[in-house]
Order: structure tokens, then sequence, then C-alpha cells
């Protein structure tokens, strides 16, 4: 009898959540109950059930929180999604992503409100996430996209690029190195 019981209980489709929602909760007490019926003197086994913890609420929005050298930056931004551009690669940050600390490179960063983007470009600096769904973002230069010319951006990079070929030092070369990598990656962000 206490096979049947537990065939049936056990052959019905559930799936487990961690929202210990009722009808978790009543398959699981009724299976206790059935099971304290058939062997009084036995405990009944823990169900999974009994493991889950339930989740806490999740953010539903990100907030972002911005320094850099050259502003002010913001704080306590809403928004729903935030693309930086990590050494590791493009890295999308949304609600309740795990805690993680990530080094940017020269780049765009994309703050997505609903269907509004807001885009900066980022000179270097460090994403910090926190796991209750807020973002810092440390930034040695940050500057949004719409107050960059194009034009002197792509005059700058000539001239560094030429400094670059140029250069007799190793210092010379570093430094137009560094301006040249800079320079492509925020022309490349303003074609975006």
């Amino acid at each position: 009898m206490l096979h049947r019981v537990t065939v049936r209980l056990l052959s019905r489709r559930h799936t487990f959540s961690t929202s210990g929602g009722p009808t978790e909760q009543a398959a699981d007490d009724l299976f206790t109950a059935a099971w304290r019926r058939i062997v009084p003197n036995l405990d009944p086994p823990k169900t999974p059930l009994a493991f889950v913890q339930p989740r806490p609420s999740m953010a539903s929005k990100l907030t972002i929180n911005m320094v850099s050298q050259s502003s002010s930056g913001f704080s306590n931004k809403q928004a729903d999604l935030v693309i930086v551009p990590a050494t590791t690669g493009q890295m999308g940050i949304l609600p309740g992503h795990v805690s993680s600390i990530s080094e940017l490179k020269p780049g765009l960063l994309s703050i997505h409100e609903g269907n509004e983007v807001t885009n900066y470009f980022v000179s270097s600096g460090f994403a910090f996430v926190h796991s209750n769904s807020v973002t810092d973002i440390i930034a040695v230069e940050a500057v949004p996209t719409k107050q960059v010319d194009p034009s002197s951006v792509q005059k700058a990079l000539a001239e560094y690029t030429q400094k670059l070929n140029t250069a007799s030092t190793d210092m010379e070369k570093a430094e137009a190195q560094v301006a040249v990598d800079v320079l492509s990656a925020l022309n490349s962000s303003l074609s975006e």
C-alpha cells in the first residue's frame, strides 16, 4: 500500500521550484500524511521541498552608479540593461546578475532604459557588479558619444598614427600606441 501511494504521488507531473507555492506544499503535506497513516512508527523521508529555500525577490531594474575623473557621472540611475566593454569581451549586466568585478577596456558602454539607449565612451576602468542589482562603474574617462566630434577623432587618430610610425624612443612609441588604441576604439564606437 505504501508503494502504491508513493508511486501515485510521485507519478504526477510535478516540477520543483523555489517558490514553495501552495500546490507544492500541498503535495508535500499529502505525502507526509499518507506516510504517517501507513507507517506511523517511522519518520517520513525528506522530500525535495524540504531542501529548497524560497528565492528572495529580485529587483526588476538595475541601479547604476558611474564615476569618472573628468565628470561626476551619475548616481542611482535605473536601467534595464548595461553593456560594458570588459577586457574579456562585451559583458551584458541585467538585474540579479552574479557578483563580479571586470576590468574595462576602451570602448562603448551602453545603458538601456526601455527603448532608450544612452552610449558612453570609456577609456578604461572597472565595473563592480553587486548581487543586489547595483553596478558601480569607475572609469578614467567617460564621455557621452553625442558630445564627441567624429572628425576631430579621425584627425587625432591620423596624427598619433604618424607619431607612432616616427617615434624614436620606447617611451614615445608606448605613448603613441596608447593614444592610437584609445582613439581607434573611440572611432569605432562612434560608427556603431
